[in-house]
């Protein structure tokens, strides 16, 4: 059950214990709790940490308004987990070979393919997602034209299949069963946070949001121009998320079967976003729910919860529970910023820390030291109302943008 922290206005709800958390956290869930438009109560996950504007690991659910700080910069970041037929008894001794492959195959950081990938012969899994990814890079032409010169249509269609930076992953890990899966972590890459710092600054200057406690926390109103263009865009990069993921897992599919294992077969898939926004009813209202740092988790809905790169992360079943506005967690969540990573480890703790895991262990990484993050058997322990665990997966392989 959560604990309940009051407000001037509506509750805010805390799956974890409001000591654990920091005072400018707790502070930023208090003011999207005054703000006008919020409905109910304020619903902040177990891995709750504090974020731009809106709080990372924040639910909201809003009447006729949206605030885009509420979705995140990263426009429809999210995972995708695929089962494969191979077992741990398949993999080689050694994983460093399968590792380098997938780096050179999927760009990372600020990275993009030399030429698009879409529409390659043989490359997507399905052809329905082949056309899925298409059309959505057709329909790009619909965003905002204050952002899409031609560099940016360069852009979109060049990073179409590629990993980012920070916490965005690839991972081969194995159940509890020795299946191998394939996972997945990642975003809407540049124009996903074009779009949102856009539209932030769009809401900011807005009339009805001059008297906010965070000016970050502006929202759009329903039936504006302004709402209208940022639904638009917002659809769109969240597709286009979901597609760039699609992409990522045909990539490493492809040059997995081709230079490792010949009949490698997917066997299950699960995606899911944790930026976005969603038309839903809950207690009986139609309202639009913002989910930053959180996942969808109605009944008997399959969803991704990763850990840190030497941990563990979990494949879960929602249950639905109205008071998270049918939410959970989206990871493990960060227990102190990257600069605090890196002044307070060092090689030897990283390499501590991902003993057994195939990873880079440099610099580089260090600020995505398991360390830096909060405990993950402690988090799902504080959601055990939210989701059912399904599969525990343990990391083989990690590649980090």
């Amino acid at each position: 059950m959560p604990f309940i922290k009051e407000t001037d206005h509506l509750p805010v709800r805390l799956w974890t214990n409001p000591e654990s958390v920091d005072e400018r956290t707790l502070d930023q869930l208090s003011n999207i709790a005054r703000l006008p438009w919020v409905f109910k109560h304020v619903a902040a996950m177990p891995d709750v940490h504090l974020g731009k504007g809106a709080t990372v690991g924040s639910v909201i659910a809003m009447k006729e308004a949206v605030s885009p700080a509420a979705v995140g910069v990263d426009i429809g970041c999210g995972m995708g987990a695929f089962r494969t037929n191979l077992t741990l008894s398949d993999l080689p001794d050694s994983l460093k070979e399968i590792r380098k492959a997938i780096e050179r195959v999927i760009p990372v950081g600020k990275g993009s393919h030399r030429d698009p990938v879409i529409g390659r012969a043989g490359l997507y899994l399905d052809d329905a997602h082949r056309k899925r990814v298409e059309n959505n890079l057709q329909a790009s032409r619909h965003i905002s034209r204050d952002v899409l010169g031609s560099s940016q249509k360069e852009r979109i269609m060049k990073q179409c299949g590629t990993l980012g930076g920070g916490n965005h992953f690839i991972e081969l890990v194995h159940d509890e069963d020795q299946h191998i899966w394939l996972f997945l972590h990642s975003g809407s890459r540049n124009i996903g946070k074009t779009l949102a710092d856009l539209h932030i600054s769009v809401a900011r200057k807005l009339a009805h949001n001059q008297e906010l406690p965070d000016p970050d926390l502006a929202v759009f109103l329903s039936g504006t121009p302004e709402m209208e263009a940022y639904r638009r865009d917002l659809a769109w990069a969240q597709e286009y998320a979901f597609c760039n993921r699609l992409t990522m897992a045909a990539l490493l599919f492809r040059t997995l079967q081709s230079n490792f294992f010949g009949d490698l077969r997917m066997e299950e898939s699960i995606m899911c976003h944790h930026n976005y926004v969603s038309e839903e009813v809950h207690f009986g209202s139609n309202v639009l729910v913002t989910r930053k740092g959180a996942i969808s988790a109605k009944k008997g809905e399959m969803g991704l919860i990763p850990g840190s790169m030497g941990t563990r992360s979990y494949v879960v079943r929602g249950l639905g529970n109205p008071e998270s506005f049918q939410s959970a967690s989206h990871g493990a969540g960060r227990r102190m910023s990257r600069n605090q990573a890196r002044k307070s480890f060092d090689i030897k703790d990283l390499m501590e820390q991902t003993s057994g895991v195939e990873c880079r262990k440099d610099g580089g990484v260090l600020d995505e030291i398991p360390g830096a993050y909060k405990d993950i058997d402690e988090v799902m322990a504080n959601q055990k109302d939210l989701v059912e665990v399904v599969h525990s997966l343990k990391q083989l392989v990690c590649v980090k943008g």
